[in-house]
């Protein structure tokens, strides 16, 4: 008897077990479908029509007219192109992308590249009625446009807006979006990384997710669980075209600041510094007495421009801006683009060995111009050890690098020269953190170079400029 007993109330204990973590495990998974149900009207299906003139076929292409978009573009994207058919001929291109209202008189935010150069913009509401759409601006840098859709007269659904800044790693969030013209279709995942940097962009810090993003969800809103919109979905990491677990949404406090300045004034105006910057990468750190490798490193000073009148100079490395550390140098960009021209940044670097607080006015970020390949004219050869022939930089390309000293480099010998990837033509100002002004100076700097320890280099390529870093042998 007191055998069962003990069985009966063995048996009691564990299916009350498994009926608790079976509702604790139910409590901890979110519930979308009230989410879903009152941010879905607000969430659009964007299509564009773009002419594009007919191009002539290549000597035994197929004719690729009549194949599906996704094949034509393929095709396109890959085969030889050929000058335009003179008759003037156009085809229409189709694109399909989202986008969600943000004031009930019809304004709609989506990504730049989902309508740029477009010729015709729809927008497909959620009760599939089609509005024509005007295009108010559009911000390449950031990959922001705002549309304008007449509701007439009557008041659109919109969004809620919430704050990006309060995003936390681990938090679940939602899309919703076209993903192949498949009109709301929604995905969840959760927050993987906060502020991320990408290769291509400089002035968004990416929240990267896990939510499936594919082709046509780009402009649509990612929400967070009390159903606000905290981002834009922009970008997926893929090397098979399709999703890969890595997908990338603009920050709805970037997007929101990029909108307001397109509806105010058309453009939008960012805090520029002044400067090229690169990574500090361990034999960096070491070569500049840095304890860790963190910062951004100063390659190039724009000559005139805020950082160069605020008394940054070349080899520098920015540690903090306003008291917010710099760990990457990528940091650097998202900081000085969100600042007004006319504000003042508080710059803490490091300066040979040291540290030093500078106060500098930030500007107004400028159209990017390219740089200038210097000649070799008036080679002379230098005895040194890292095995290079360089001659006097001229006038000419001081003023055409912005430069005030240097040697530019006629031949690369064996040596360490050729190891690190120097090339002629590349023009060498600091060595060793030292600058260089004339062959002569550069032959004394390299003859003096310690061994065995990690020694940096700038270099200009083609008006660009990057230190570089490398190690002499016994």
């Amino acid at each position: 008897m007191l055998k069962s007993s003990m069985k009966s109330f063995t048996s009691l204990l564990a299916g009350a077990l498994l009926m608790g973590q079976a509702l604790l495990a139910q409590a901890q998974l979110p519930e979308f479908t009230e989410l879903v149900k009152e941010a879905s009207p607000a969430v659009v299906n964007i299509s564009t029509r773009q002419k594009i003139a007919e191009r002539a076929l290549s000597p035994g292409m197929p004719d690729i007219e009549g194949l599906p978009p996704i094949f034509r573009d393929f095709f396109e994207r890959n085969i030889p192109q050929m000058p335009q058919v003179p008759d003037g001929r156009q085809r229409e291109a189709h694109s399909l992308g989202s986008g969600f209202i943000i004031s009930n008189d019809g304004y709609v935010l989506t990504n730049n590249h989902v309508v740029a150069d477009a010729d015709e913009i729809v927008v497909r509401l959620s009760d599939r009625s089609e509005l024509q759409a005007k295009l108010i601006g559009a911000d390449p840098r950031t990959d922001v446009a705002l549309l304008k859709v007449d509701p007439a007269g009557e008041k659109l659904p919109t969004v809620k807006l919430g704050n990006s800044n309060d995003l936390k790693v681990g938090e679940w969030v939602l899309a919703i979006g076209s993903p192949f013209g498949f009109d709301h279709s929604v995905t969840a995942g959760i927050v993987s990384a906060t502020g991320r940097s990408l290769p291509s962009e400089s002035y968004v810090p990416f929240i990267q997710t896990d939510v499936a993003i594919n082709p046509g969800n780009s402009g649509g809103p990612l929400f967070n669980l009390q159903g606000q919109v905290v981002g834009i979905n922009s970008q997926i990491f893929t090397r098979s075209g399709g999703f890969m677990g890595l997908s990338f949404a603009i920050p709805i406090d970037v997007a929101m600041d990029v909108a307001n300045q397109l509806k105010s004034s058309g453009k939008v105006t960012r805090g520029w510094l002044g400067v090229v910057i690169q990574e500090v990468n361990k034999d960096l750190a070491e070569s500049f007495g840095l304890d860790k490798p963190a910062g951004a490193l100063v390659a190039q000073i724009v000559e005139g421009g805020p950082a160069d009148k605020g008394g940054l100079r070349v080899g520098d490395v920015i540690l903090s801006m306003n008291g917010q550390p710099i760990v990457m140098s990528a940091d650097l960009p998202h900081l000085v683009g969100g600042l007004k021209p006319g504000s003042v940044a508080k710059l803490e670097v490091a300066r040979e060995g040291g540290r030093k607080n500078l106060a500098i006015t930030i500007g107004s970020l400028p159209d990017e111009t390219e740089g200038v390949q210097p000649s070799v004219a008036g080679a002379e050869q230098s005895s040194n050890r890292l095995g290079v022939a360089v001659a006097e930089v001229t006038e000419e390309q001081k003023s055409a690098l912005d430069i005030k000293g240097g040697v530019v480099i006629s031949d690369v010998l064996d040596g360490p020269a050729a190891m690190i990837g120097l090339r002629p033509g590349d023009v060498i100002t600091h060595l060793n953190n030292q600058a260089i002004d004339s062959v002569k100076t550069f032959t004394k700097v390299a003859a003096a170079l310690p061994k065995n320890r990690s020694v940096s280099m700038r270099v200009l390529r083609q008006g660009r400029a990057s230190f570089i870093t490398f190690k002499l042998a016994e």
